[in-house]
C-alpha cells in the first residue's frame, strides 16, 4: 500500500534552535522550515521532522541512522565537530567506537543534544 510513497522521519527536540545548530550546522542537513511545531530538514531526500516538545525522554535504541560509504571517515568528522561516539561495554568496538556486526556492517552511534541515539553504518559489499 505505501511502497511507492515518500517516507518522512520523525524525532523529538526540546530546543529547536539547538536542534537546528546540531542537525544543520554540525551534521550538514539542509533546513527546510522551522515553525511552532517542528524543525524540518532534508536528510538526503527524506524529510526529517524534529517535533518540538516540552519534555522528552530518549529511547535506548537507535532513532535515526545513515548509510555511509566510509564509517571511519564520518566518525573522524563527527569527532572533529565535537560529537563523541557512544561506547558500549557489551560490544567489541574499535578505537573510533565502530562495531563490526555479524553481517559485516560497520556501525558507530552518537547522540544529538536531546539524547536521540543516531547511527552511521557502512554496509558490507
Amino acid at each position: 500500500m505505501l511502497n511507492g510513497e515518500k517516507l518522512v522521519a520523525f524525532a523529538a527536540t526540546t530546543d529547536g534552535s539547538r536542534a537546528t545548530e546540531f542537525y544543520g550546522r554540525l551534521l550538514g542537513l539542509s533546513p527546510l522550515s522551522d515553525d511552532d511545531f517542528a524543525v524540518v530538514f532534508d536528510a538526503g531526500g527524506t524529510e526529517l521532522r524534529l517535533q518540538k516538545v516540552e519534555r522528552f525522554k530518549p529511547h535506548s535504541f537507535t532513532a535515526l541512522g545513515w548509510q555511509v560509504a566510509d564509517v571511519g571517515r564520518i566518525v573522524d568528522r563527527l569527532v572533529a565537530a565535537g560529537i563523541r561516539p557512544e561506547r558500549y561495554s557489551w560490544l567489541e568496538q574499535d578505537e573510533r567506537g565502530v562495531w563490526q556486526a555479524p553481517s559485516g556492517a560497520r556501525i558507530a552511534w552518537f547522540k544529538d543534544p536531546d539524547g536521540n541515539l543516531l547511527s552511521v553504518a557502512q554496509y558490507a559489499d
